[in-house]
């Protein structure tokens, strides 16, 4: 009877452990208690990610290992890449040849017998997408997977539109999500630079809403209703989805490359004061080398130019500091990895560095320095506190200052978009001597103060004024 007993709380012991080694599975990334931040095995999360689009149909295999060989060593733990790609993604066959469909009007999968790459027959589509998510996944960076680029559900683009209702969606994304739902290193991104619910002037045209709702139900019957889902918006997630979509678990914005003024800080105050309360996150920040609006036919290099390395940190940088809870960045040559020999960038344009050259561009680099910083202060209770200012705070995205601290007031940064005197209120943190530190995003440089700050007003100078943005860090000692 003892060694029944026993048997029975082993096998109960190897249940309880087979069903929190499940859990843990497809919990990786969940929200904070917050509501704010995002929590990987419950441990404070930072999100950085790449927007590698076209990952799965435009590299090879060697090229796929060399791009997620150099993000890891940079830093990102997040790709986002997409099943069905934007660029005639269903119609031109990725590096291999293979396309994901054999028959478009049936939706019926390019499957072949055997995975061996060696074997051009065998190696299909699918069994491409297999192996870069594996890849990554060895090397700890999750995938944002999206299933499909917008465009295959709203018109307009290069599509074509092949989810038209509720059915033809929901039965591919659980198809798609069986397929992955062993993968540790999977973050499911809906939607893909569309409207949920196309509105002209002011009149609702067509609401695509049912079809992404259709698609997160079969990821959700799938991994359990505590899947990670988000939804990359053209804009704002936040106008289309509301109270009744709990299968979404962060509002997300796109500032996107249309202009240097947008005011994300705003954006991300707005977002993270909706009901039901969710993280908020810049999904699509301005890229860099990027052209600046290209789409009315007015660009110039002279006039509009390219987004540089400092708009992209200018623009995340006050977005984290605002409440954002991960961080996204991307280059123009990247998402869509060109290599002119194979495929023409989608402006005129477009610099053409090719993809390879752009891994290694200064904002890339300059991203994992940012995750350096947060991480330094990894808690989920930072906020936004404008306060902490005591000198003018600015006015627009070219001065406006950015002011974010610990709710416990233990510490405080502050981004800088100009090297100018800053006048900070110590009394916003708690009794005690201050370490002040000016933090450099451009190489990750520190600079300590010497001495010991107390509470009230106090007068700093960026180190160096031909530097042109700087973090500042005030660390209350115990």
């Amino acid at each position: 009877m003892q060694s029944l007993l026993n048997c029975g709380n082993k096998m109960i012991i190897f249940v309880v452990a087979l069903l929190l080694c499940y859990g843990s599975l497809f919990s990786q990334i969940a929200v904070s208690p917050s509501k704010t931040y995002l929590t990987k095995n419950n441990q404070p999360f930072f999100w950085l990610a790449d927007t590698g689009w076209e990952l799965f149909h435009r590299l090879s295999r060697e090229e796929a290992i060399y791009y997620l060989n150099v993000r890891q060593q940079q830093g990102f733990n997040v790709i986002m890449a997409v099943a069905l790609a934007e660029l005639d993604g269903i119609r031109t066959p990725n590096y291999y040849g293979d396309l994901p469909f054999s028959d478009l009007k049936t939706l019926t999968w390019a499957e072949t017998r055997g995975n061996n790459p060696k074997d051009s027959i065998a190696y299909d589509y699918w069994d491409h997408v297999d192996f870069v998510i594996r890849e990554a996944a060895k090397r700890n960076i999750f995938i944002g997977l999206l299933p499909t680029w917008g465009d295959k559900v709203v018109p307009g683009a290069a599509g074509p539109v092949i989810f038209t209702d509720s059915l033809s969606s929901c039965n591919y994304a659980r198809k798609l999500a069986n397929r992955y739902k062993n993968q540790k290193n999977i973050i499911w991104i809906l939607g893909g630079d569309r409207p949920a619910v196309d509105n002209r002037n002011g009149k609702e045209i067509r609401d695509y809403r049912p079809i992404w709702r259709a698609m997160a139900k079969a990821i959700q019957d799938v991994y359990g209703k505590r899947v990670f889902i988000a939804y990359h918006p053209n804009w704002f997630s936040g106008e289309y989805f509301g109270k009744d979509d709990d299968w979404l678990s962060i509002t997300a914005m796109q500032s996107g490359h249309g202009s240097r003024e947008i005011k994300v800080w705003d954006w991300v105050r707005w977002g993270l004061k909706m009901t039901p309360k969710r993280p908020f996150m810049d999904m699509e920040p301005c890229y860099e080398d990027h052209p600046v609006s290209p789409w009315d036919g007015k660009w110039t290099r002279s006039s509009r130019g390219y987004f540089t390395d400092y708009d992209v940190r200018a623009r995340i940088y006050r977005g984290i500091f605002a409440g954002g809870c991960g961080a996204v960045y991307g280059h123009h040559q990247i998402w869509q990895f060109v290599d002119t020999n194979r495929n023409k960038p989608v402006f005129t344009g477009d610099t053409l560095i090719g993809w390879k050259q752009a891994m290694v561009a200064k904002g890339a680099v300059q991203m994992g320095h940012l995750k350096k910083l947060v991480s330094l202060h990894a808690d989920f209770e930072r906020e936004e506190d404008s306060l902490l200012i005591a000198s003018d705070r600015g006015h627009d995205y070219k001065d406006i200052i950015i002011a974010t601290r610990s709710k416990n007031r233990s510490y405080a940064m502050v981004y800088l978009p100009r090297a100018e005197s800053i006048k900070i209120n110590l009394d916003r943190l708690n009794e005690g001597p201050k370490k002040i530190t000016w933090f450099n995003p451009v190489n990750g440089s520190k600079s300590i103060l010497p001495g010991r700050y107390q509470n009230g007003i106090a007068t700093l100078r960026p180190p160096d004024a031909t530097q042109k943005d700087w973090v500042l860090i005030v660390d209350t000692y115990k």
